[in-house]
């Protein structure tokens, strides 16, 4: 019999222990006598202490994979609008994807005995868009394993977060491209009896000034023509957003409470918190650096020699701003290596100063989306580091021009269109 309070049991005179006494019992007897417990793991204990080891798996850097690719993840999510603001669909297969564009129909009287085989003139009318996925996009660091040693703080968390920041600004930049390319083409839809609506420009102001695109009562009345020309296409009033320059958004909040601006919150709160205005006419507002903004992204400053009547803007550089403030849009033509689609050149947005768009307006291509990779083994003890990246493969283009709006200023005559169109129309 086996006493429970572990004394002796007088029968066959052994000291009988409970199973947490007989644990701690064991332990002693291993550590007086080592090794001479075969019921011991022989696991290295360092294996369980390597931080980037997942659950002691054979991979010491597993976690850490996956820690970066939160934080490059978490960076882009962060700083990308136009993802969720338009058609995305993800291709698993091939170098394209199509859309379709499908226009109107009629509706005509049923005459008694007459069969009912469809629009005897082929209606609706449907046109195909392909978007093509353009080369690898990339961006990289190198960590070095001493810089990574010495910092007090997580470098790679920090060098993944901005390789995502790198990512969702072109990414971005392209797809609001696209929108203002579609703002200047014709529908795709040209059947005799079928004409389509095409795209919308609206000048901010009246002249040749490019300031109007800093004033909010221009800006104010180009949301409300907008509201009005995409209601006029027939374009869904679900979805319809507005992308600004930073400098816009802030002279708008300035106008909250006048204008004819409705604000939902208090305005001193709305001041204070730079969330002021919230929608204009049913559009909703958001701000960003990567618009094309006359032929720049982010703001454009006034020349040292003082700003002219026409797209010189008198806007004050703060100094000390960096490219990253001001920097020209790049060529990012058909022609140009790695870039299979048209999102054109400096100086095609020359004028523009702002989106209007509803979510049909443009499309965008995933082939990979954001991911991060990252060196080990043997070249990371050649080189004592490792190499960060992010990827991904994506394209982008217009699909409803109708839904597309584009703001102009600084000239009377509106941006001519560019880049390629619709395949013919079926």
């Amino acid at each position: 019999m086996i006493r429970l309070d572990g004394g002796i049991d007088h029968k066959n005179g052994q000291k009988i222990f409970r199973s947490e006494e007989r644990t701690n019992y064991t332990f002693l007897l291993e550590m007086a006598y080592p090794g001479s417990f075969d019921h011991q793991s022989n696991v290295n204990p360092t294996q369980l202490t390597r931080q980037g080891a997942l659950n002691g798996g054979s991979d010491p850097r597993a976690l850490y994979l996956k820690l970066f690719s939160g934080e490059m993840f978490k960076g882009f999510q962060r700083n990308t609008i136009a993802r969720d603001l338009v058609q995305k669909r993800t291709l698993t297969s091939g170098k394209s994807m199509q859309f379709i564009y499908t226009g109107r129909t009629t509706a005509e009287y049923h005459t008694p005995g007459q069969s009912i085989l469809g629009n005897d003139q082929k209606a609706p009318p449907v046109a195909e868009k392909t978007i093509t996925i353009d080369d690898l996009l990339i961006s990289s660091a190198f960590v070095y394993e001493l810089d990574e040693t010495l910092a007090h703080y997580d470098l790679r968390g920090e060098i993944s977060a901005k390789i995502g920041y790198a990512l969702a600004e072109k990414y971005d930049r392209l797809i609001f491209r696209a929108i203002a390319k579609g703002a200047r083409q014709a529908s795709p839809v040209s059947m005799t009896n079928f004409v389509e609506p095409g795209g919308t420009q609206i000048q901010v102001g009246a002249g040749s000034d490019a300031d109007d695109a800093y004033n909010s009562t221009h800006l104010i009345s180009a949301f409300y023509d907008a509201a009005a020309a995409l209601d006029e296409k027939g374009v869904s009033s679900d979805g319809r957003v507005a992308v600004l320059n930073p400098r816009q958004y802030y002279e708008l909040i300035q106008a909250v409470g006048s204008n004819g601006l409705v604000n939902r919150d208090v305005q001193g709160t709305a001041l204070q918190s730079g969330q002021g205005i919230i929608e204009i006419a049913g559009i909703q507002i958001f701000k960003s650096m990567n618009i094309p903004f006359f032929s720049k992204y982010g703001t454009k400053y006034a020349p040292s020699s003082g700003a002219s009547a026409g797209t010189d803007l008198a806007t004050i550089d703060p100094g000390n701003t960096g490219d990253f403030v001001s920097v020209s849009t790049e060529d990012a033509r058909a022609s140009v290596t790695g870039i299979n689609n048209n999102y054109g050149n400096s100086t095609d947005f020359a004028n523009t100063c702002g989106l209007i768009f509803q979510r049909e307006a443009a499309g965008v291509v995933e082939a990979i989306g954001p991911q991060v990779q990252v060196t080990s083994g043997d070249v990371s003890v050649v080189y004592q580091g490792d190499v960060i990246l992010g990827r991904l493969a994506m394209g982008a283009d217009f699909l409803n021009p109708a839904a597309c709006v584009e703001l102009f200023a600084g000239t009377t005559t509106k941006p001519s269109a560019f880049g390629t169109t619709y395949p013919a129309n079926a």
